[in-house]
């Protein structure tokens, strides 16, 4: 274990760098597919090992799907014990045209399974018509 010595409220304590990420974008992530089946979108994600209905949080953010999870894990042996702790994010963009109201979430066997219908989406661009005036006249 490497340690340094970090000045905290007046006193000289032990730093350990050991549990530091050093390259953020290598950090576990959650693994994510998601599909289109006819008219369901379904997002699965791995998540084994966690407590979905304390650890896991799903939000809607505009066109987006936010997955927030806080995996609290635990390994013992005969000899010593050791936690897991850490916070994960996953943002996933939504299909045009996700029905709100249809967005449903479930999990089974460490994996995560949202779904929505996808319906009809409006028209995004249209033609916008020019007014010509003379004189202030039209």
């Amino acid at each position: 274990m490497s340690t340094v010595t970090k000045f905290r409220g007046g006193a000289l304590t032990p730093f350990d760098w050991t549990n530091l990420s050093w390259l953020p974008m290598l950090a576990p992530t959650i693994r994510v597919e998601d599909y289109l089946d006819g008219d369901r979108y379904v997002v699965r994600a791995e998540l084994p090992g966690i407590d979905p209905a304390k650890d896991v949080r799903i939000t809607r953010t505009g066109e987006n799907l936010r997955l927030d999870v806080v995996r609290r894990e635990s390994h013992t042996d005969k000899v010593h014990s050791e936690f897991h702790y850490g916070s994960f994010s996953r943002l996933i963009p939504l299909p045009a045209g996700i029905r709100e109201e249809t967005i449903a979430a479930r999990y089974a066997n460490g994996i995560l399974e949202i779904t929505a219908t996808v319906g009809v989406t409006e028209p995004t661009s249209r033609e916008i018509p020019i007014t010509v005036e003379h004189n202030g006249k039209r």
